[in-house]
């Protein structure tokens, strides 16, 4: 009897959420139309828009594979003094209210500050620029990745390192060759998490970087001046667009994984 009602209760509550999540979505994505198609054909600003944000959250994205695989095989690898602080510093980033990021993000890439100045003189600024914007996504998403790679690291036993670099192998070629492929899905569902992040992010960018203008700081704009009619469009387009893509990454994650096995 017992194991009944908790089979009821635990059902229930899955049930609940699944309507909770799916009933949103679905009414987003049953709203589309054909007038409301031709209205984001011919509105070039709206297309512009998201295909920036895309584009730069995929740079963005970028950047953390190139950062991140590195830094979480580092903290996964090795022991030094205050390993433990830094890898909190990571995690900041994903529980600061996204607008003091934009803000603390401001006060060091601004073009009146030291950092900001820097990249100056090599032709990059980051106040309303497509580098502010990339800079945003970034710093609220990098965590993902980080954290996602560093648990597939974890996964692999360094017995395989040992026996690899005790067969002549280099350390690179280790690392290439049988630590990236064994932690490749964990990586990739980080790449996935940081990309879907970034495309999402509103608060750090809206400071650092309102110009030019992603689909986020579009719709918020669109909603305060003209109301729902004008900016429900911008968000239905936007998650065809984040389902289609996500669909086939994770189509391509399950099949990375089914070759794999």
């Amino acid at each position: 009897m017992k194991d009944k009602i908790f089979k009821i209760v635990l059902f229930s509550l899955f049930i609940t959420i699944l309507f909770l999540i799916s009933a949103p979505i679905m009414k987003m994505l049953l709203s589309l139309s054909p007038e409301l198609i031709k209205y984001i054909t011919e509105n070039k600003e709206i297309l512009n828009s998201i295909f920036f944000t895309f584009k730069s959250s995929l740079f963005a994205t970028l950047a953390g594979v190139i950062f991140g695989v590195p830094t979480a095989y580092i903290l996964t690898r090795y022991n030094f003094p205050f390993k433990n602080i830094i890898e909190s510093l990571i995690d900041i980033p994903v529980m600061f209210p996204h607008s003091a990021a934009g803000i603390a993000l401001l006060s060091i890439y601004g073009s009146r500050f030291f950092l900001g100045k820097v990249f100056k003189t090599i032709g990059i600024e980051f106040v309303d620029s497509m580098y502010g914007v990339m800079l945003g996504m970034f710093f609220v998403s990098f965590t993902y990745l980080a954290n996602s790679a560093k648990e597939g690291f974890k996964k692999v036993d360094e017995h395989y390192e040992y026996v690899s670099m005790n067969l002549g192998a280099s350390k690179f070629y280790t690392f290439r060759k049988i630590v990236l492929p064994l932690a490749f899905s964990d990586i990739f569902t980080g790449i996935i998490m940081m990309w879907a992040r970034g495309l999402s992010e509103f608060g750090a960018v809206v400071i650092l970087a309102y110009h030019p203008m992603t689909a986020p700081v579009m719709i918020y704009e669109k909603f305060t001046s003209f109301g729902l009619k004008y900016s429900k469009p911008i968000a239905v387009v936007m998650i065809y667009f984040s389902l289609i893509i996500f669909a086939v990454l994770r189509y391509l994650q399950y099949r990375y994984k089914k070759k794999g096995n």
